[in-house]
């Protein structure tokens, strides 16, 4: 995974060959297949990695803060810092998001997005329950914000060509975030 997540960083996506991945891999495109009997299938496998590990990545940060809002915080910071560390995720990502069709890669992203929604949905319940956030918030939106906050991020770091720039961008967008649904004193 951590090969095409490479070469995604280095060259659009979509001109990834098998070839290009077996080369790199020191593989014969034969034993690539034998692993993965198309290209989709390493797009898929590449995409449950990534959820796989961003989840994990998302629920320890998450655990480790001690409110509901600084749980929130740490997920945000630990989304940038995964993207930071691995710039070809979200060229596939977005590149993958292009596709017209439903592909195994896309559905996957689709319930990443969705498991990742419901994590949020319920910190953000629990912050209203606990008086921490506004309990007028709504939860889907702010959720929706929150991923749309750092799909941003990710866009403005790649036009600008230094992904590990949305590291130092990313304190002051959770901020305006935070005061959106914290509740006032």
């Amino acid at each position: 995974m951590a090969t095409v997540i490479a070469l995604a960083a280095e060259q659009n996506p979509n001109e990834i060959t098998t070839s290009a991945i077996a080369q790199r891999m020191n593989l014969t495109q034969g034993a690539l297949f034998r692993h993965f009997p198309t290209k989709d299938s390493v797009w898929q496998a590449v995409m449950a990695w990534v959820a796989e590990r961003l989840l994990a990545l998302v629920d320890h940060a998450a655990q480790t803060a001690t409110t509901p809002l600084a749980a929130l915080e740490a997920m945000f910071m630990a989304h940038v810092d995964f993207v930071a560390k691995h710039p070809g995720v979200p060229r596939m990502l977005f590149g993958e998001l292009q596709r017209a069709e439903a592909t195994p890669a896309k559905r996957m992203v689709q319930t990443l997005i969705t498991q990742y929604g419901a994590r949020l949905h319920a910190l953000i319940e629990q912050g209203k329950a606990q008086g921490e956030l506004a309990s007028d918030v709504d939860p889907k939106a702010a959720a929706t914000l929150f991923i749309g906050s750092v799909q941003g991020l990710v866009m403005q770091s790649l036009l600008a060509g230094n992904v590990r720039r949305i590291r130092s961008d990313a304190p002051g967008a959770f901020a305006i975030f935070a005061r959106g649904i914290r509740r006032l004193p």
